[in-house]
């Protein structure tokens, strides 16, 4: 185990090198270390609906690296296998030198020793270093005879092909087959079970697969997040928690006399009905209600609606309601301006290979920590947004419409067809409303780049939509103030969202890549898009939900043989 030889951002560690995740720092690669290895304080970060959900007593802010020595996050040198760019030498780190310097002890003027570019890895989020060896011997036993390998690479082309591993024994083998399953299956061998990042391993049935080390497969975070909503907030929690001993006993009847007796409770910030309702919500939590993502938005939806006028400066949520133009009042019910929120992104797992999803099984969920911890790692992040409410009458109206239920249900297939593939059980359809209020976000986010002053990877999404829930929230959050500089929800006023949605639907009703685009029946990772590509609706993968993916613009501004199938067809004049 080492100290990192760098730093990155402390965000970084929860989305992008994350436990578990593969970096790259100046000429040495690492793998981030489990938590059980960290050298943190107790929990820092409270949200009591998000830690009810996944089962912790609190969240840790990542140590910014660089900051303090002790308390940098500690990492274990990963691949451990790599080559000398001067003598072409493969092997182990420990072969060509101490474990502290990273130089081939046998070359005068080396550049450094490059980390294998190659690793392999298993569903289940196992990862093991190539095996270069078994791969040129075809998988034949080598006991016995001393085998020294070789990296080269022919300079003819960067394809696989020219990637050559020679041994002295006089076998070799190009790269070119490596990224078959059959073709690791034939050297034999099977998944190692290694867990780099927790320095274990563990038995494992699966057939590994042969990645690229920075490929982006090899390490998908598996974020959950809440934002705070009124009264379930940090600062009315830490206000019941001083007495929630003697509090947790009253009958809930009760609640509303005893809590209006209590001297200093009731405040500015909240009225006794706010602190009747924390105390509610808590004793459902701790009764095992109120769980999981789909009640997490519920309970924001509701509080999304109902809003919240400011009343201190230390309030984590603020949400007013503004009025909704009469050129766009056919579509939408409800316009709120967030001028306030917070929200926590927790690390909760990894996978690797394939993205995580409601779908994903536990047992292909990685471990974060060798040891039981009752924490997770982290952020908090402040922001402003935009929250609109669609008309769920016009929705689902537009829902009955034949072309729409046709484009609808292929995708489905073919998300089934996905899910069956990865040997996974489909747990939702894929509504028409959902794609619709999703492809509506992607759009305006990429209006509201032009004219808020944010860029389209500041912005996020955040999706309400079920049968009861037609609502989606548009918003910036960041670690620091630019997130609330009000310029987003200036976009919410009632003129402003109607030229806005306009100029979107006019943009999105035309792309480059037309007539290919708009007439497409399947686009993206298994066809989980329609009519959409990277010239029209797609965003940064940070700012969508999804991995941008279900996704159909037609679904908006209609197609060439139903211009009227859009659901917002009528803007296009």
């Amino acid at each position: 185990m080492a100290k990192i030889k760098g730093s990155v951002r402390t965000s970084q560690l929860i989305t992008t090198y994350g436990i578990g995740s593969i970096i790259a720092i100046e000429d040495e690669s690492w793998t981030v270390a489990g938590l059980h290895l960290w050298n943190v304080g107790e929990p820092d970060i409270r949200e009591p609906r998000l830690e009810k959900d996944l089962r912790v007593s609190g969240f840790v802010r990542p140590p910014a690296t660089g900051d303090d020595e002790e308390n940098d996050v500690p990492v274990f040198r990963f691949p451990g296998w790599c080559y000398c760019p001067t003598c072409n030498r493969l092997d182990r780190h420990g072969q060509f030198c101490a474990p502290n310097d990273n130089h081939c002890e046998r070359c005068e003027e080396n550049p450094g020793l490059i980390p294998s570019r190659f690793v392999v890895a298993c569903p289940r989020g196992h990862l093991d270093d190539f095996p270069y060896s078994r791969w040129v011997h075809g998988g034949r036993d080598l006991r016995g005879v001393d085998h020294k390998l070789r990296f080269t690479t022919r300079g003819v082309s960067a394809a696989l092909r020219d990637v050559e591993i020679s041994c002295s024994c006089g076998l070799s083998e190009t790269m070119e087959h490596a990224f078959s399953a059959a073709m690791l299956a034939r050297i034999g061998g099977g998944c190692t079970g290694r867990r780099p990042w927790l320095d274990d391993t563990e038995v494992c049935d699966e057939d590994p697969r042969a990645i690229q080390r920075g490929a982006s497969n090899g390490w998908y975070p598996l974020l959950r997040s809440s934002i705070s909503i009124p009264p379930w907030s940090e600062a009315a929690f830490r206000r019941i928690s001083r007495h929630w001993a003697w509090i947790k006993n009253i009958s809930d009847s009760d609640l509303p006399a005893v809590i209006g007796a209590q001297p200093g409770l009731i405040t500015e910030e909240f009225s006794l009905e706010d602190l009747v309702e924390v105390v509610r919500q808590r004793k459902r939590l701790e009764a095992g209600e109120d769980t999981g993502d789909e009640r997490l938005r519920d309970q924001e939806y509701e509080a999304l609606q109902r809003g919240r006028e400011e009343r201190t400066y230390q309030q984590d949520f603020v949400c007013v309601s503004t009025g909704v133009s009469v050129e766009v009042s056919d579509w939408f019910e409800q316009v709120m301006l967030v001028k306030r929120l917070r929200e926590v992104r927790a690390l909760a797992s990894f996978t690797r290979l394939l993205p995580p999803d409601q779908q994903t099984e536990s047992e292909y969920l990685a471990e974060l920590s060798l040891d039981e911890v009752h924490w997770l790692p982290a952020i908090e992040v402040s922001g402003e947004g935009v929250f609109i409410k669609l008309d769920p009458e016009r929705l689902a109206a537009w829902e009955g419409n034949a072309s729409v239920k046709t484009r609808i249900d292929g995708l489905n297939a073919r998300y089934a067809a996905s899910q069956a593939s990865r040997g996974a059980v489909v747990l939702r359809p894929i509504t028409a409303r959902f794609v619709a209020i999703h492809t509506l976000a992607h759009v305006l986010i990429d209006q509201w780049a032009l004219d808020s002053g944010y860029g389209a990877s500041e912005l996020r999404e955040r999706l309400y939509v079920s049968d009861e829930m037609t609502g989606l929230l548009i918003y910036t959050a960041t670690s620091d103030s630019s997130g609330s500089l009000g310029g987003l929800v200036a976009r919410g006023e009632p003129v402003p969202f109607a030229q806005s949605l306009r100029d979107a639907i006019t943009r999105a009703a035309w792309c480059s890549a037309d007539p290919l685009c708009i007439e497409s029946t399947q686009a993206g990772v298994d066809g989980l898009n329609v009519a959409a590509c990277h010239a029209c609706v797609l965003l940064p993968e940070t700012s969508c939900e999804e991995r941008n993916c279900f996704l159909d613009r037609a679904l908006l501004v209609g197609t060439p043989e139903n211009p009227d199938s859009g659901l917002f067809s009528a803007l296009l004049g």
